[in-house]
């Protein structure tokens, strides 16, 4: 099983795809709590160069009520992320983690269907861009 769901987008224009992102995450029920810039991060802590790659850490609180009550410590894998990644042609690829993948191993069978609705989300998140 794969652990992330992608789609590579044909625009060179990061901000505006990560505006998208964010609006489309909007519309899912999802909020950007976190978002790292790891190109900076790398180039400010390891002086390497990468292209422009972020990381939003989103969370649906509804989902994420229902499976911190059954499982608190299932919080340890949250929020879902989801990145923006240049390619060398220019292009952005968009990745999510697929919950189903992450939380499978966990062995609770109430958290199995909460998780591939929350993959189904992501992945309509990344039909609309």
């Amino acid at each position: 099983m794969d652990y992330c769901i992608t789609r590579t987008i044909d625009t060179t224009d990061l901000m505006a795809l990560k505006q998208r992102t964010i609006e489309a995450l909007k519309s899912e029920g999802f909020g950007v709590l976190t978002e790292i810039d790891l190109q900076a991060t790398l180039k400010a802590k390891l002086n390497k160069d990468h292209l422009p790659h972020l990381i939003l850490g989103a969370c649906n609180p509804g989902f994420a009520d229902q499976v911190v009550t059954m499982e608190p410590h299932i919080s340890t894998m949250l929020p879902c992320n989801v990145t923006i990644r240049q390619l060398p042609n220019g292009k952005h690829e968009l990745a999510a983690i697929d919950p189903a993948a992450a939380m499978g191993g966990i062995g609770n069978p109430a958290i199995e269907p909460i998780a591939a609705q929350v993959r189904d989300a992501l992945q309509r998140v990344l039909e609309m861009l």
